[in-house]
C-alpha cells in the first residue's frame, strides 16, 4: 500500500508547492509540477514522473494511475487543497523531471516555432499545443516568455510541452542567426513591410521557423531584421490585431507538416 501523507507541512508537499510557484526553483531543480487526472498521465508519456500524489476519490475514479511510474503517495483532501492552491481540483498531482533540449537539435528541413517575449502562459500553452498538432519539430522560447512548465502553461498545452522539443534560449536575434546558418528560413510575423500569408510559400527544403512576438509589443525590430522575410495575416479593419495564440496557430496551420 502506498504511503499516506496527512500533513500539509510534509517536506514532499512543500517541495511540490515550491515547484508550482517558482520558475527559478523549477530551473534550479530540473523538475516541474502538474495537476490533473488527464494531464499527469499524458505528461508521463514524454517526461519522467518521479512523484505522484493522489486522493482516495481520484484513485477510485482512475485506477490506471497505479500503472504510472515513480513514487506514489496517497494524500488527504486538505493536503491536496494545498497542492492545488484552489479548492476545486482533480486530486492528481505529479512531480516530473524537466526534459532538456538545445539548439543543437535544430535540423535543416524541419519546422520550428520561435516565440519572443510571449508572457501570457495561456498563449504559450496554446501555441505549444498547435505546434504539436500541426507537425512542427520544436519550439524555441526567448528570455521573457512564460515558462512552458508553469501550471497555467501546462494546462493550456495539454501535455504538448513534452510531446516535442521545447528549447529555452536567450535573446532571439542570435537564435535566428543560428537557424539561418543551418539553412532554416525564418519568417517574422509582423504587420509592416510584410507580405500576406496567402502569398507566402510553404516551407522549402531548408525548413522554416515561424517567429512570433507578444500581442502587446510584437517582435523587436532587431528580430524582424534578423529574419529572412516578414509575413502577416490579412484581416478586416474590424479588429486591430489577434492575440498571439490565435495568430500563431493560423501561421502554424499554414506551414503545417506534409499530409495534414
Amino acid at each position: 500500500m502506498d504511503e499516506k501523507i496527512t500533513s500539509r507541512d510534509n517536506a514532499r508537499i512543500k517541495y511540490a508547492c515550491r515547484l508550482s510557484a517558482s520558475a527559478a526553483f523549477r530551473r534550479s531543480e530540473g523538475r516541474f509540477f502538474a495537476e490533473g487526472r488527464k494531464l499527469c498521465p499524458e505528461l508521463a508519456k514524454g517526461a519522467e514522473l518521479e512523484i505522484l500524489f493522489y486522493t482516495a476519490a481520484a484513485a477510485e475514479k482512475c485506477p490506471e494511475l497505479f500503472g504510472l511510474s515513480g513514487q506514489h503517495y496517497l494524500v488527504e483532501d486538505h493536503v491536496a487543497d494545498k497542492l492545488a492552491g484552489v479548492p476545486a481540483h482533480q486530486g492528481v498531482f505529479g512531480v516530473f523531471r524537466t526534459p532538456v533540449h538545445t539548439l543543437d537539435e535544430v535540423k535543416a528541413g524541419g519546422r520550428y516555432l520561435a516565440l519572443e517575449s510571449v508572457q501570457d502562459p495561456g498563449n504559450v500553452g496554446t501555441l505549444l499545443r498547435s505546434a504539436a498538432a500541426f507537425g512542427f519539430d520544436g519550439v524555441i522560447l526567448s528570455e521573457g516568455c512564460a515558462s512552458p512548465y508553469a501550471p497555467k502553461t501546462l494546462r493550456a498545452s495539454m501535455g504538448a510541452a513534452v510531446q516535442l522539443p521545447v528549447i529555452e534560449a536567450g535573446e532571439m536575434p542570435p537564435v535566428i542567426a543560428q537557424l539561418r546558418a543551418k539553412g532554416v528560413e525564418c519568417l517574422a510575423a509582423a504587420l509592416y513591410h510584410s507580405q500576406p500569408l496567402g502569398a507566402a510559400q510553404t516551407a522549402g527544403p531548408g525548413g522554416v521557423c515561424v517567429v512570433i512576438g507578444s500581442e502587446g509589443q510584437g517582435l523587436t525590430e532587431a528580430t524582424i531584421a534578423a529574419c529572412d522575410r516578414t509575413v502577416r495575416i490579412p484581416m478586416t479593419d474590424r479588429v486591430e490585431s489577434l492575440n498571439a495564440g490565435i495568430a500563431g496557430s493560423i501561421l502554424l496551420w499554414h506551414f503545417r507538416g506534409a499530409g495534414l
